[in-house]
């Protein structure tokens, strides 16, 4: 498979997964515009939707789409009810989308029905897990966010997270606030600011990668310990977690 991913709206990402006939699944779109282009620039013929969750910029086209292509199938969870999904799927489903097989993993968090889809390697986790980061906690608690963050840790070291923003920057010079002196942070930061200043995506990125730059997914580490340890005495990562995160909604 092919994976591409469309720019819309300021810094999401719509992804399109096409197969060697040009037939393509379409993830999260925001707005039909650009995926209208981008399907007659390209001859793509649309198989079906993925929604990872409710919010208009991840479901805003869903509608135009469908007019144009009636046939379309809508997967979503049961908040995208509303949004034109044809069927509802929930946590430990499977689906077969042009030989493809995607497990549906419940990720809570950044809304209470939020899931991601996985298909080796391709994780579309919408705004739960950014390069760097996680999303906003708008319906869900820290606690959510820290097991839905779990269970992508548990998936391979080379599983591809497709996420749905462009914050990698950002999320890097957060990082890189709370530990000025870890390499690895340092090093992923200066290279995610080189590729921003060309106007280069930093998406997709592996789980390795994550596994050694994002703080949320470090919250047993050591050195972060240490770090929030002087503030404050947490012994639970789920409690780190929703330190990091409280820190990160006023950095």
């Amino acid at each position: 498979m092919n994976l591409i991913s469309i720019p819309a709206f300021q810094d999401n990402y719509i992804w399109v997964l096409t197969n060697d006939e040009g037939r393509c699944i379409i993830v999260d779109p925001g707005e039909a515009e650009p995926v209208l282009n981008a399907i007659e620039d390209n001859q793509w013929q649309p198989e079906a939707i993925l929604l990872t969750h409710h919010h208009r910029d991840h479901v805003g086209g869903v509608a135009a789409l469908r007019a144009k292509f009636p046939h379309l199938g809508v997967y979503g969870p049961a908040e995208t009810q509303d949004k034109g999904v044809t069927r509802v799927v929930e946590d430990g489903e499977k689906i077969v989308i042009l030989m493809l097989e995607f497990s549906v993993i419940a990720t809570p968090g950044h809304t209470s029905g939020h899931i991601s889809f996985f298909s080796f390697p391709y994780l579309f986790c919408g705004d739960t897990m950014f390069s760097g980061g996680c999303g906003r906690l708008f319906e869900g608690t820290p606690t959510q966010m820290y097991q839905s963050f779990q269970k992508i840790n548990a998936l391979p070291d080379d599983t591809l997270i497709c996420c749905a923003h462009e914050y990698t920057l950002a999320n890097m010079k957060f990082a890189r606030h709370i530990l000025p002196e870890d390499r690895a942070i340092e090093d992923y930061y200066l290279k995610v600011k080189e590729l921003r200043a060309k106007q280069q995506n930093t998406l997709p990125v592996t789980l390795k990668n994550e596994r050694k730059t994002n703080l949320f997914l470090r919250t047993n580490d050591i050195d972060l310990i240490n770090k929030i340890n002087e503030e404050t005495n947490m012994q639970q990562p789920e409690d780190r977690f929703a330190w990091l995160r409280a820190k990160k909604d006023v950095f």
